[in-house]
């Protein structure tokens, strides 16, 4: 496997245990290629380093573009992508001797090389691109000829920008349009279908965390969840989808990725640790049957100095930190690997909760049944030999040159001086394979040196190889004992602790396996199915959901057709149990009944509701149940085009159609059987207008104080003429506040966070933002200004203003310790350029680094700003200095005060409440009269901007100016039909 690393220099020492002399049966080692990224920025010409022979000797190797990123072949090692900064992709089948360009405009991450036993041709590239017109598509081409002619484009559409995935036997993406998110999946390089969650979901985001042994595991935010996820598993197609667990704790990272408290435990299969979060008390729980049963770790009874930890269930458990580390040398604060099965090390602490300074590091042996801590704060963790020797580097901001190891799975501990001068470690480093025993310590002398990569050596510690004898085993079990797990019984072979010797390339860690009778804990609840409460006797019960109709045929049954009814229950995937309980074996086959049509739909392609005279339209007309060979679809346009279709909802094509006069326009469909019929009409208004980019910003300030007036602004870019309506949620509400103005004025009364979104709705456009307040009882405001040379360079753009705030947040966190989290930088509209900084309390809980008062952080940060110590550089070179803006009153002082805040709110015509009211109801998910309306219906996977075709159709009826300003009579004369 190769290696690429970007550097400007590096040093690279090797250390060693005693002498190295090849026992018998010791295998050879492989040389491994490395290639050096050029990132010297006085270097006007990018090039590579190319090294065969492990980096001791390296090839200078010149390129005509500069690399952001080298995505290595999974197979063949001469093969290799770069994407370049001017988001170009190039390809080279000589390790980066030559290179092609393949395809210009393409995403950063997202381009993906062909899966071995999935892809037909493994020279295939799964890329995703902007086209001419703007939109991004996902399209492949093999590398040896990527021309127009030979790319291919899997999906017709356009996509949204970066959520193209290729992971296993799955390809995913989600498309958005009229602020409706569809979520896709490929199986096995199939055509792209819907994702189905339960009905009431409503997704607002959507992670993939495992597609191991032909499932799917997502995490999914829901419409009410703010930092947590629920976590649904899926069928063999990664089609049809069913909760395993609720609340898993999220966190926000740099450049706004999400980080899910979710971990597949490597070796292991079917084995997950997860943290959930309820009333804001997190605890790890672990699963090992895929999600299907959960339990809390169980506590070591002694620590690591013999003395009892007296944490006892259920009240005192084992917690672990399971967010991952953005370093790419750090392997992660809980480790695990393939070929080391029941062998985990994480970070975490004791107790009823997990906690967030408290980092403790625990092993187990057994893959969760028992655990022992082994250090008291964290460590920097690396697995060699299959998991034979573990090194561990304490985790800290102190230099080091002592590392530790262990050969017994973390029982004892020696100590090696892997460096004569100590250095600041940044990371741990194996070399590619399992087997190996080298690694490699990236760290830093100083601040400001380049990195220095020390080589340790523990292959001379080894003379032999282990045989059989140095070998015992041990059964998987989980915490209640069972030792029939996922259908089967597991033997797994470990290194007896009084055996020093290497396990090698040949070791492999299964010993026996033996299938077992299935049981009712082998099955899930089905799609549409959830399991009875823990209250009820019977908790393996799986019951339908009361939006779901079990016997209700699907969307595609078409007369003569039988399908199976489920009992609410299948097996687990890859669960391989036999015989036994068989909890699906009453399924009935059915005969596909006549349905009338229902779920009627008609729309324009790309859902607008506005277009030009003389512009192709498209109309797709969709039906979400009833049986379509029997049925007849007529078809009325509204300006005297009338015909009768038959299969049109079974084709797809779409009906092609040109307005010439400027209008509005009804369109009506009517779907009839001799079961019965339904009926859709659309609005289309023809007017010469010209589509706008338009952006929308919510303008609001941060930080606000108890009781504190404040103003909560829309900002649309470009500023447009046209009636814009604008719709707010503010904190829980789920019923928006209508307006004309792009501004409204509130108060709160309660400290916390406070989400608020504002919706524009101008022409056929409707955008969103969302920012979160924070209501705070005490805080500080410190007015700072710029030098003058800033309001050239000032657009007046809220992201620009972002920006200018975050650098100044960072720098004064940098030069006066203050943690960046207790500052906040907002720089004001308009000129002259101005801003205010406002400082924060720190959270009330002990943390691990010293916090100074607050009158002391006042004090620094005043010290640092007079000392003109905080500066930027503009283009040009131009250096800006903040400074404390002189107010004659020093830093303020906010506090609250009691009044709860009001909002008059202007609704212009009785349409507008009753599309309000409609838009209330069909949000709340456990309303009778929707479930009523609506329990045949399986729900596709989609975002909660518009939960239903019914609030859509509201928010749509309100978009028009022309609806508003004529009255009833012109209304009638001015539409066509």
């Amino acid at each position: 496997k190769n290696r690429a690393l970007k550097s400007n220099a590096w040093l690279q020492r090797e250390t060693s245990f005693g002498t190295w002399a090849p026992g018998p049966g010791l295998t050879t080692r492989f040389v491994f290629q490395v290639i050096l990224v050029s990132s010297s920025l006085s270097d006007r010409d990018q090039s590579l380093f190319l090294s065969a022979d492990e980096g001791a000797t390296f090839q200078k190797q010149p390129i005509p573009f500069f690399v952001e990123t080298l995505i290595f072949h999974p197979k063949e090692e001469d093969k290799v992508l770069a994407y370049t900064k001017e988001s170009k992709l190039y390809v080279s089948s000589d390790l980066g001797k030559k290179w092609t360009l393949l395809q210009e405009r393409v995403t950063k991450d997202h381009v993906f090389w062909s899966v071995s036993g999935v892809d037909a041709d493994p020279d295939l590239v799964h890329v995703e691109a902007q086209d001419l017109g703007g939109d991004f598509r996902y399209i492949t081409c093999p590398i040896h000829n990527c021309s127009e002619k030979m790319l291919t484009a899997p999906f017709a559409g356009p996509i949204d920008h970066g959520s193209l995935t290729v992971q296993d036997d799955y390809i995913f993406f989600k498309a958005t349009s009229a602020n409706r998110t569809k979520y896709y999946v490929s199986y096995r390089r199939n055509e792209f279908v819907l994702m189905k969650l339960p009905k009431y979901a409503l997704p607002k985001d959507l992670q993939i965390i495992s597609t191991d042994e032909s499932q799917v595991f997502v995490a999914v935010q829901e419409w009410y969840q703010m930092d947590t996820y629920n976590l649904y598993q899926s069928d063999p197609r990664g089609v049809r989808y069913a909760l395993v667990l609720q609340d898993v704790r999220s966190s926000r990272q740099a450049e706004e990725s999400v980080l899910i408290d979710i971990l597949e435990v490597r070796g292991v299969k079917g084995v997950f640790l997860a943290n959930q979060k309820i009333d804001g008390k997190v605890m790890t729980l672990i699963t090992y049957n895929k999600g299907r049963d959960w339990d809390y770790l169980r506590p070591p009874s002694m620590d690591m100095n013999g003395k009892p930890t007296n944490c006892k269930p259920p009240d005192c458990h084992l917690h672990l930190h399971l967010r991952w580390a953005d370093n790419p040398y750090v392997s992660g604060t809980v480790h695990t690997k393939d070929t080391a099965p029941g062998l985990i090390m994480g970070a975490g602490n004791l107790g009823s909760q997990l906690v967030e300074y408290k980092e403790e590091m625990y092993i187990t042996s057994d893959c969760g049944h028992t655990w022992r801590q082994v250090f008291e704060e964290e460590h920097h963790i690396l697995y060699l030999d299959h998991g034979g020797v573990i090194v561990a580097i304490k985790d800290t901001s102190i230099p080091l040159k002592i590392l530790k190891f262990s050969v017994d799975e973390g029982l004892t501990w020696s100590t090696h001086n892997f460096t004569s001068t100590s250095v600041f470690v940044d990371g741990l480093l194996s070399e590619p394979g399992d087997e190996t025993l080298v690694m490699t310590v990236f760290g830093h002398i100083s601040f400001r040196s380049d990195w220095e990569l020390v080589k340790v050596d523990f292959r001379p510690s080894f003379s032999r190889q282990c045989s059989e004898e140095d070998y015992s085993s041990w059964e998987l079990s989980n915490l209640q004992g069972d030792r029939c797990i996922m259908g089967q019984q597991r033997s797994f072979r470990k290194r007896k602790s009084t055996s020093w010797c290497i396990k090698g390339r040949s070791f492999t860690s299964a010993l026996t396996s033996r299938v077992c009778e299935c049981r009712d804990s082998d099955f899930l609840c089905d799609y549409g199915f959830e399991r009875s409460p823990s209250s009820e006797s019977n908790t393996n019960k799986c019951s339908a959901n009361f939006w779901f109709n079990p016997l209700s045929p699907p969307d595609d049954c078409a007369l003569g057709q039988t399908y199976t009814s489920s009992l609410g229950y299948r097996k687990v995937v890859s669960n391989l149990c036999e015989g036994g309980v068989d909890m699906q074996q009453s399924q009935v086959q059915l005969q596909c009944p006549l349905t009338p049509p229902r779920g009627l739909q008609v729309s324009i392609q790309g859902e607008a509701v506005a277009v030009r005279p003389g512009e192709d339209v498209l109309f797709v007309v969709r039906q979400e149940q009833g049986d379509v060979l029997t049925t007849k679809y007529q078809v009325d346009l509204g300006d005297g085009f009338k015909a009768m279709y038959v299969n049109l909802t079974l084709t797809g094509e779409p009906i092609r159609h040109r307005y010439e006069s400027p209008g509005i326009y009804r369109v009506s469909v009517r779907a009839e059987n001799t079961a019965g019929h339904d009926e859709a009409v659309l609005f289309v208004q023809v007017t010469p207008f010209e589509r706008e980019n338009l952006a929308l910003y919510l303008e609001v300030v941060p930080v606000i104080g108890i009781n504190q007036e404040v103003n909560l602004t829309a900002v649309l870019l470009p500023l447009n003429s046209n009636l814009t309506v604008f719709y707010w949620w503010i904190g829980h509400s789920l019923q928006p506040l209508l307006s004309l103005d792009n501004s409204v004025t509130t108060r709160f009364s309660d400290t916390g966070d406070v989400r608020v979104t504002v919706q524009a709705a101008c022409g056929n456009s409707v955008l969103q933002d969302s920012r979160v307040l924070r209501v705070l009882d005490q805080f500080q405001v410190m007015p700072l200004q710029f030098s003058k040379e800033l309001d050239a360079y000032n657009p007046n753009t809220p992201e620009w203003r972002e920006d200018v705030g975050l650098v100044v947040t960072r720098l004064l966190s940098k030069e006066t310790s203050v943690p960046q989290e207790l500052l906040v930088t907002v720089v004001k509209p308009g000129l002259p350029t101005l801003a205010d900084l406002y400082v924060l309390l720190p959270p009330p809980r002990p943390t691990r680094k010293r916090s100074l008062s607050s009158d002391k952080r006042l004090a620094a940060i005043q010290q640092v700003l007079n000392a003109q110590k905080i500066s930027f550089l503009l283009r040009g070179g131009v250096r800006v200095l903040v400074a404390l803006r002189d107010t004659g009153t020093g830093a303020e002082q906010l506090g609250g005060g009691g009044s709860y805040w009001a909002v008059v709110v202007l609704f212009v015509i009785g349409l507008f409440a009753a599309g309000a009211f409609i838009l209330y109801n069909r949000k709340r998910p456990g309303r009778t009269v929707y479930a009523q309306m609506h329990n045949e219906k399986e729900q596709e996977m989609t975002s909660p901007v518009s939960h239903s075709e019914d609030a859509q159709g509201a928010v749509q009826g309100n978009h028009s100016g022309v609806v508003l300003s004529i009255n009833s009579r012109e209304m009638h004369s001015y539409l066509v039909s």
